[in-house]
């Protein structure tokens, strides 16, 4: 694959765990070969994905860590995987929304970064149960005379996760009450099997509520997210209207996608 020669580290170490995951383990020599490298920069690869928590090294490669479905990392934790697949997929999505709407964004880092690129859409009335997003328009407040560009941040209650959203009864009571037009979910796993899921057994019941009070559904997760399967679904994967991927994703995986979700957006290419 000499095409893969110049690709940035952080692309190559996403070609790498997609290996990783679909093979079940990789040897070294395989990947210098694949990726046009040397040892000394898989290796590397290899040590940065296992500080991220993703691959364990063995002895000439690595293999997948095998997380329990109860396993919920937290914010920090999250943020630092797939960052640059994320600031795509929040790019695509921002695209989507029109001035004047009502939308809500989940929990979760891929939203968070969505926030930070809505902040120019005016009169848009957000509706969240994440603390990191609320944050987001709040410390964004426009000066005195520009408030009709200011968004109205509707701030769900609630108990606070590992990964910062706001969860349970009161969050599922408030979400209950609204109807937006697009909601911008996030979510932990996506497969044929479970659907949407997530490690948390409160959020489950807080994203359904979410998915029932929308018009559109729009899902933003990188493609590491195809396959991973948490302990409790809140939705199948024909609810979803549209997801917003990143160019990871394999030709094959898009072909399944496509089988059960109605659009499928890659951001960084040409529409159609």
């Amino acid at each position: 694959m000499s095409d893969n020669q110049n690709l940035l580290a952080e692309q190559r170490r996403a070609l790498i765990l997609d290996e990783v995951r679909r093979r079940g383990g990789v040897r070294v020599n395989e990947l210098t070969r694949r990726l046009g490298v040397s040892d000394m920069t898989i290796r590397r690869d290899l040590d940065a994905l296992a500080r991220q928590g993703v691959v364990a090294k063995v002895h000439g490669g690595a293999v997948p860590v095998a997380e329990a479905s109860t396993h919920e990392p937290g914010f920090e934790a999250k943020s630092v995987l797939e960052p640059s697949a994320k600031d795509e997929i929040a790019r695509a999505a921002a695209a989507l929304v029109l001035p004047g709407s009502a939308i809500a964004l989940s929990g979760g880092t891929t939203t968070y970064a969505l926030a930070r690129r809505l902040l120019d859409v005016p009169d848009l009335t957000v509706v969240t149960n994440s603390v990191r997003v609320a944050d987001v328009f709040h410390e964004a407040r426009p000066a005195v005379g520009e408030g009709a560009r200011a968004a109205t941040v509707v701030l769900t209650g609630g108990v606070r996760t590992p990964s910062d959203a706001l969860v349970g009864p009161v969050a599922d009571r408030a979400v209950r009450s609204l109807h937006f037009d697009l909601l911008f979910l996030g979510v932990h796993g996506l497969s044929v099997e479970a659907g949407l899921s997530t490690p948390n057994l409160a959020e489950a019941e807080t994203n359904g509520c979410l998915i029932r009070s929308a018009r559109r559904v729009v899902v933003v997760a990188d493609h590491t997210k195809w396959g991973t399967v948490g302990l409790s679904s809140f939705g199948v994967l024909g609810e979803v209207d549209t997801w917003v991927t990143d160019r990871g994703m394999a030709p094959e995986v898009r072909a399944e996608v496509a089988e059960h979700v109605p659009g499928l957006l890659v951001a960084g290419e040409a529409a159609g």
